[in-house]
């Protein structure tokens, strides 16, 4: 008898038939499964179709396929000195022949088939000195006369680990086990899309899809399933957005900036320390409309390295102090922070707006001062990392807050820093230079009004970008003397996985230290992670006031540094860095009126693959959308942003880069059923389905 009651969902896999107390442990701790429900959400990452059986005269090495044919005489082997042994079969069909091996756990290969035997054989078969090898395959017996459409049509294919095949858990295992669950529960579930929403976008119904997704009669059964669920994935996280951006225009008040306000105009016709560009202008715009209105801006500002953000920042700013309210700017480092606390300090002390910055290294007593400043509303702007949110920070009256490279706070720290307004919430302005691809922006940032800075202020120089091996050390030295000849200066990066790894730092110390020998007539200074806040500080400035010519640091110095005269960039094993922080570097130099230079020094030999690509992307383009598409196809969305600190849930069968038509969709309809009903009272299983959505992802779910 199937099960109706939704309660059989979160039965433990150990009752499962064909599971037991040993297959649900490798299940939990390989795979994270222990309910029904969380078998029933494993999904196949592909499909093999017998219909499709591959001639082994035409394998291809590497790729995966099905393959018919008669077993050969089994072999023991013993190897590694006679401690183990392998077991060695062959496969051979009218025309060619394989050879099968199992290195290990093989016993039951030898209890279940016998030489001469027909069987379909499954794997993704390599070259071996010459010889096609199949390691592990999985094998299914065909009995004599019948042909392998009646066992099996569309076989899927799960993501397996040597642990789960250790225990038996192959494909085959997981088919019967998908057998049995529908046995038990028919897969009746109910279904969180709603039925108008399916009929419009000819999406099958969930018990259905499940069935056609584990239980698969055809392949293209099976591709009508995945497109289902791909729908369902984009669409869950779809409205979620759409609602918080909808409640947070309804149910949230903000204070409403109706005049610009004598600070801006002040600054503007008299202390503007360069002409605005013309994509800057439309920026400051839309931000103006926003702080205009008595619900809160919550508006992202996406532009390239050096595009001119924290201007465009400063006179949101501006607006607000001219209104009577503060404003609170957070950065993700202590040493951004410093940079930023400078550029407003210099922007706004002829205005006589004083600055606070407020870090986790603030002596006490200074502290004290900030705190008591900002609870009695005497400082109008603070800057800080995230100490600006702690319990005993009191605001007078927050109207802004600007949260630079936001992608590096998790959600509810920006939230905790929002919290801070009373009794209303304040305005938000998110700035990135990490720019992101149209589609994971639609995905991510659904809640929030976008606006991108596209155009480079004048007199920024193209960065000539360079790819060298050690082989070419000399020549790399030379172009560096040659620049410092000249009067300018230099960066030189070295990896750094984490601040606390001392092999990498000792990599840079003694970096330092040969960059000191090499170049005995130039100043050479050092910054990294593990500085004091002091110390770094004082490098910073001796850098940027011309007193150090080289720079020897981690990848602290690749955002908030804006030294001109500096016009070489050496990154030294560039093989061990990302495409877009790579790109970030890069926008250290190039910042004035002279010609620079990237230089991304890589070992002799090999380079993986996936470094060649990026170090070619790097050399071909300048333009950090084009590297940020680049990148997201080379590392998925979730590594992309990092999914932990961005809030976007791990797809797990949708692909914001090959789905875009699909997410585009399901965004569409996402929009139609929140402004027909936002609170979903028409559509409880949905809301229910996206309170447990939010809670699993960590993600805010405002309700009516």
């Amino acid at each position: 008898m199937k099960a109706s009651s939704t309660d059989i969902w979160q039965t433990p896999l150990v009752y499962l038939k064909g599971v037991g107390p040993r297959r649900a442990e490798v299940l939990r701790t390989e795979l994270g499964l222990e309910t029904y429900e969380s078998l029933i959400e494993y999904f196949p990452r592909r499909y093999l179709d017998y219909a499709q059986i591959t001639p082994i005269a035409q394998a291809r090495s590497e790729q995966e396929a099905v393959f018919r044919g008669k077993l050969g005489p089994f072999q023991v082997r013993p190897v590694a000195g006679g401690k183990r042994a392998i077991l060695v079969s062959t496969l051979y069909d009218a025309q060619a022949w394989m050879e099968l091996v199992w290195y290990q756990n093989w016993e039951w290969v030898r209890q279940k088939f016998t030489a001469g035997q027909e069987v379909i054989a499954i794997g993704r078969p390599v070259y071996k000195k010459r010889t096609l090898q199949l390691a592990h395959p999985e094998l299914i017996p065909l009995s004599a006369g019948k042909a392998p459409e009646q066992f099996l049509k569309v076989y899927p294919v799960y993501p397996l680990t040597e642990k789960l095949r250790q225990v038996g858990l192959d494909n085959k295992r997981f088919h019967m086990l998908f057998e049995e669950l529908y046995r038990l529960t028919g897969f009746e579930r109910e279904d969180p899309i709603p039925e108008s929403v399916r009929e419009k976008y000819d999406l099958l119904p969930l018990s259905q899809a499940l069935r056609a997704l584990h239980l698969p009669t055809s392949v293209e059964e099976a591709e009508k399933a995945r497109y289902r669920f791909k729908f369902q994935e984009f669409f869950l996280l779809q409205v979620l957005l759409i609602r918080r951006k909808y409640f947070l225009k309804t149910q949230y008040s903000a204070p409403a900036f109706t005049q610009v306000g004598p600070l801006l105009t002040e600054f503007y016709e008299k202390h503007l320390p360069f002409p605005l560009t013309e994509a800057q202008k439309r920026v400051i715009k839309e931000i103006r409309r926003d702080l205009g209105l008595p619900t809160p801006m919550n508006r992202l500002i996406q532009g390239d390295v050096g595009s001119g953000k924290t201007i465009v920042a400063l006179f949101a700013a501006l607006i607000v102090i001219g209104n009577g309210y503060q404003v609170a700017l957070m950065a993700p480092t202590e040493v951004l922070a410093e940079q930023h606390a400078r550029s407003f300090r210099k922007w706004l002390s002829p205005l006589g707006i004083g600055v606070g910055l407020l870090l986790g290294s603030t002596p006490p007593a200074q502290k004290k001062r900030i705190l008591d400043k900002l609870a009695s509303g005497e400082l109008a702007c603070v800057i800080g990392t995230h100490a600006l949110f702690q319990k005993n920070v009191q605001y007078h009256r927050l109207g802004l807050t600007i949260i630079d490279e936001q992608h590096k706070f998790g959600v509810r720290q920006r939230a905790a820093l929002w919290e801070k307004a009373h009794p209303y919430r304040p305005h938000n302005l998110l700035l990135t230079a990490t720019p992101i691809p149209r589609t994971l922006a639609l995905s991510v940032y659904g809640d929030v009004d976008v606006s991108i800075i596209d155009e480079l202020p004048p007199g920024r120089q193209p960065v000539k970008t360079l790819v060298r091996t050690e082989a070419h050390r000399r020549e790399v030295w030379n172009l560096l003397r040659s620049e410092l000849e000249k009067g300018r200066q230099a960066y030189i990066i070295y990896p750094l996985v984490e601040e606390s790894e001392k092999s990498d730092l000792k990599a840079v110390e003694e970096g330092y230290e040969q960059i000191r020998s090499t170049f005995p007539n130039y100043t050479v200074g050092m910054v990294h992670g593990r500085m004091s806040s002091e110390r770094k500080e004082r490098e910073m400035y001796l850098f940027k006031s011309g007193h150090t010519q080289i720079l020897v640091g981690t990848t602290v110095v690749e955002v908030g540094v804006d030294v001109p005269n500096a016009t070489v960039l050496i990154v030294e094993h560039a093989d061990r860095f990302g495409l877009s922080q790579l790109h970030q570097l890069r926008g250290r130099v190039g910042r004035g009126q002279y010609p620079s230079y990237a230089i991304f020094m890589v070992p002799n030999g090999n380079l993986s693959e996936a470094a060649i690509t990026r170090l070619q992307a790097l050399v071909q383009y300048n333009d950090g959308f084009r590297i940020a598409e680049i990148d997201l196809k080379l590392r998925g969305p979730g590594d992309f942003l990092g999914t932990k600190q961005s809030g976007l849930p791990e797809f797990k069968i949708a692909d914001i880069v090959e789905d875009q038509a699909i997410l585009r969709q399901a965004r569409q309809a996402a929009e139609e059923l929140v402004a027909q009903d936002p609170s979903l009272a028409l559509y409880p299983t949905l809301r229910s389905y996206l309170t447990a959505y939010a809670e699993k992802h960590s993600l805010e779910l405002f309700t009516a």
